[in-house]
């Protein structure tokens, strides 16, 4: 089903949870990627997925339970960098590439508890637990 309505913008309904709690053009940045990989892909709705989160995942960064734009437009972590067939992990929507000083505001955001003695790996995995935990929680409302 296309992510795009007849206005050219997200469908809402047709959004992941995360995306529906974000700003229009988070919403349009995934569905207009969507839609056009799915074109491209012959309807493989996981690939397209994967290629709508990546575009995403360019300009905007996960803080709790939405999508927010990030300081600086590119690659969000080492995976992204490399491209779709790395090996490394995905750090979830946290923009692993930023500086720990970014690191450490999304953590103090987020009321994440020993994030200043944490180094910026540690940082990273403290805030994609605490984006997973925020998610799940506003999934329950």
């Amino acid at each position: 089903m296309p992510k795009t309505g007849k206005n050219d913008h997200a469908r809402k309904d047709e959004l992941p949870s995360t995306l529906q709690r974000s700003d229009q053009k988070a919403q349009d940045t995934f569905a207009k990627t969507y839609d056009s990989a799915m074109a491209s892909y012959d309807n493989d709705e996981s690939r397209a997925a994967r290629a709508a989160y990546a575009s995403l995942k360019h300009s905007y960064e996960k803080v709790g339970d939405h999508w927010e734009p990030k300081e600086k437009r590119g690659p969000s972590d080492k995976r992204a960098e490399k491209g779709a067939g790395a090996a490394e992990p995905t750090a979830g929507g946290v923009d692993a590439n930023a500086s720990k000083k970014h690191l450490l505001e999304r953590a103090r955001e987020l009321d994440i508890p020993g994030r200043s003695t944490m180094d910026k790996d540690e940082l990273v995995k403290a805030l994609q637990k605490a984006n997973e935990a925020a998610t799940r929680k506003a999934r329950e409302k």
